[in-house]
């Protein structure tokens, strides 16, 4: 899986955790001897990081001699990578490798299960992660959830208007936004235009009104399915996004109600999956 990351970033992984020496792989007198480390995972899970890890090891001197690629989902003790150089090299590679590997397969895998949910009940409907990761995070968080099948929702704020609560109360109320959204669309004619709303009386309103997609953000699955119909009658071709509360655990509801996406901060946060990695002579 490709996905662009500069090698400052790669650089700045490595650095944090080796800031100048492995001061106890150096006092030990082991640096110069050749060994091999591998990494193996002890649950179900799906790849994520794989590319960067290797980068870390082309980084280090580390050869890799195995890899299966992010996005590939393995067994339990099933082992997907490996790499042979010098003993200071792997030892300098070992903890940041293993972060990446645990954070990333994580969000991964939870992001696979909740796609697998979702679309299993819709297998038209797009899972897609919001930009709550948490900060510094966002390359690998991204890379991560691409590797679970999720798309991101929104990347950043240049890149999609998104009008919340909080613009509104900078417009004039609610009833102004097809007013507005005129002009927006002279200024950004090539952007869709999306609000968010909290009920149906403002979705029913911006159905009516040439708006291009409705987030429908912490509305129970069985409301927002009434709702859904309702505005399918009015406008058919309008983006629907469910958003707040969204998880694994509902996800299969709210794949049920219609909606084109579920935007989820879920897949961020929760256990890592459990990595082994051994290194040997």
């Amino acid at each position: 899986m490709m996905m662009y990351i500069n090698d400052e970033t790669i650089e700045r992984f490595i650095k944090e955790d080796v800031p100048y020496i492995d001061l106890t792989t150096y006092v030990l007198g082991i640096g110069n001897e050749k060994g091999q480390i591998c990494f193996t995972s002890r649950e179900d899970t799906v790849l994520a990081g794989v590319e960067e890890v290797m980068r870390i090891f082309d980084k280090l001197g580390i050869k890799t001699k195995k890899f299966l690629p992010s996005g590939t989902r393995i067994d339990s003790g099933e082992m997907f990578l490996v790499g042979e150089g010098l003993v200071s090299s792997l030892h300098m590679a070992w903890k940041v490798s293993l972060n990446i590997f645990e954070y990333c397969c994580g969000m991964a895998t939870r992001t696979r299960r909740m796609v697998d949910k979702a679309k299993a009940v819709n297998p038209e409907i797009s899972i897609v992660a919001t930009r709550k990761c948490f900060p510094g995070t966002k390359e690998l968080s991204v890379k991560s959830i691409l590797a679970g099948g999720a798309f991101p929702h929104r990347l950043g704020l240049s890149e999609t208007i998104l009008i919340f609560k909080q613009h509104v109360n900078f417009m004039g109320g609610f009833d102004n936004i097809p007013q507005t959204v005129k002009q927006f669309r002279i200024n950004a004619c090539e952007k869709k235009i999306i609000v968010e709303v909290e009920n149906e009386s403002q979705a029913l309103f911006l159905a009516k009104n040439d708006i291009d997609g409705i987030q429908f953000d912490k509305i129970p699955a069985m409301d927002l399915r009434v709702m859904v119909e309702k505005i399918r009658k009015i406008n058919p071709n309008i983006t629907l996004i469910a958003a707040g509360g969204v998880n694994e655990s509902n996800a299969h509801e709210y794949a049920a109600t219609g909606v084109n996406a579920i935007a989820t901060t879920a897949v961020y946060f929760g256990k890592p999956s459990d990595i082994k990695c051994t290194i040997d002579a």
